[in-house]
């Protein structure tokens, strides 16, 4: 099935065109915000060629296409036309939690590509000059490093231009705000830390680094959307063109760095807080938690939400202890799969397994979730509990990276170090628990054969 005929079924099942108000993609999953989510007939949705399976959550609904979800998404918005939103009778509205996920996962899931491809060329680098194939004081590692961080220090750009979209807001504005936390004057007298604060209209402006932040750009674009709609209600429609877009950036960018910008910082720095104390209270117990979490975040599209700690963790402390938990459950479901892929006996399913269990140990643990374990409870336990074992062990170890890589087995090399031989074991710790359980526990004639 061509992905024409595939996205104009697709949008058959959702209800139709009408029924879309905005689709968008991360880096396996077609995400849905719809009028009416009663009018999905999942059914079909899960019959379709090409569809590993499908999560309504949060009042986002999911299609987990896998790794060619880029395509397909060009082909669903070529056939809609738009990616503007419908005018259609009022939806359901929202909780707070589920407009909360929406946005995280809205905002991070197209900018993924990016973030995934600088942090993996940063654990490479990392491992290259760990193992002195690489002088660190080089110009080639200049150069590769500043591929590998610009995308990091120059994140609240990219977060704005993403968020603009989520908000339904000028992008070029956004970026605007994004210039106004990153501008050379602020980040300098952070860096420098000799003055605390800057006085703007009598009011204390906090000096900040806001470089590789997450939570400040948000809030600032989301305040700065009702900002620019209640300045363009009063604006007579002659003097818009200059006046709205000035008036909007001299209101939001003081007050982005007064009010939203040390709001954002604070609450990302509680985050980490909170994470750093769960750690000091019982490694075991953090990774326990977090462990546990993981896979079934992945299942419901909540794993984005644990990004910005992650990055927080960095700007704060210069290393996570987040992100090599997030690789232990990558490989407990890799585990996992390896042994299904054993027990199946079909050569179209044996194929489909093999490669979806390659691509977890790859970092993309979709097309292993939904397109085998959570077709069979015993594995997906046995992924769950492999995962708590690996993240136990390296919370217990203290392991930690100083940079954001992917959660791939390639990006092992960025472990080398103090704490790479504690990175193998845990390796071998989450695939093997994950594929023993599994081979033990799932029998054969559980798994489904070949038509």
């Amino acid at each position: 099935m061509g992905d024409q005929q595939l996205v104009k079924q697709i949008i058959t099942a959702v209800g139709g065109e009408d029924n879309i108000k905005k689709v968008w993609h991360c880096m396996t999953r077609l995400r849905f915000d719809l009028h009416d989510f009663d009018a999905i007939d999942r059914a079909k949705v899960k019959e379709l060629e090409g569809i590993m399976g499908d999560q309504l959550t949060n009042d986002q609904y999911q299609i987990v296409v896998g790794t060619h979800v880029q395509k397909v998404h060009e082909a669903l918005t070529a056939e809609l036309g738009t990616n503007d939103v419908k005018s259609a009778a009022p939806g359901k509205k929202k909780g707070f939690f589920g407009a909360l996920l929406d946005i995280v996962s809205g905002v991070f899931g197209p900018i993924v590509p990016a973030i995934a491809g600088a942090g993996m060329i940063k654990g490479i680098l990392a491992g290259l000059i760990a193992l002195e194939v690489l002088n660190k004081e080089s110009d080639a590692v200049i150069i590769l490093d500043l591929v590998a961080s610009a995308v990091f220090y120059f994140l609240p750009f990219f977060l704005a231009a993403s968020a603009a979209n989520i908000f339904k807001t000028n992008q070029y504005l956004a970026l605007a705000v994004a210039g106004g936390f990153m501008y050379p004057s602020l980040l300098d007298a952070a860096k420098l830390g000799e003055v605390s604060q800057f006085t703007f209209i009598g009011l204390p402006v906090p000096v900040i680094n806001y470089s590789a932040t997450v939570i400040p750009i948000i809030l600032s674009i989301w305040a700065m959307s009702y900002i620019q709609k209640y300045v363009d209600k009063f604006m007579p429609s002659v003097l818009r063109t200059v006046f709205t877009p000035t008036l909007t950036l001299f209101i939001t960018i003081p007050f982005a760095l007064i009010a939203t910008g040390p709001l954002g910082a604070y609450v990302g720095s509680l985050l980490a807080a909170f994470i750093e104390m769960l750690f000091g209270l019982s490694p075991v117990l953090a990774g326990i938690v977090v462990g546990g979490i993981r896979p079934i975040a992945i299942v419901f599209g909540m794993h984005h939400a644990m990004t910005p700690i992650a990055l927080q963790n960095f700007a704060d402390n210069g290393f996570d202890m987040l992100m090599p938990m997030f690789f232990m459950t990558n490989m407990a479901i890799a585990g996992a799969t390896f042994a299904v892929f054993f027990k199946a006996k079909g050569k179209k399913e044996k194929s489909i397994i093999l490669s979806a269990a390659i691509s977890a140990l790859l970092g993309i643990t979709e097309p292993a979730l939904f397109g085998v374990l959570i077709r069979y409870k015993k594995a997906f336990l046995a992924c769950t509990l492999a995962s708590m074992a690996g993240s136990a062990f390296f919370a217990i170890m203290g392991v930690r990276i100083y940079g954001y890589i992917l959660s791939s087995i390639v990006s092992l090399v960025a472990y080398i170090g103090p704490y790479f031989p504690y990175a193998i074991i845990g390796i071998l710790l989450a695939l093997g628990v994950g594929f023993a359980i599994t081979f033990f526990t799932l029998k054969k004639k559980e798994v489904a054969v070949e038509a």
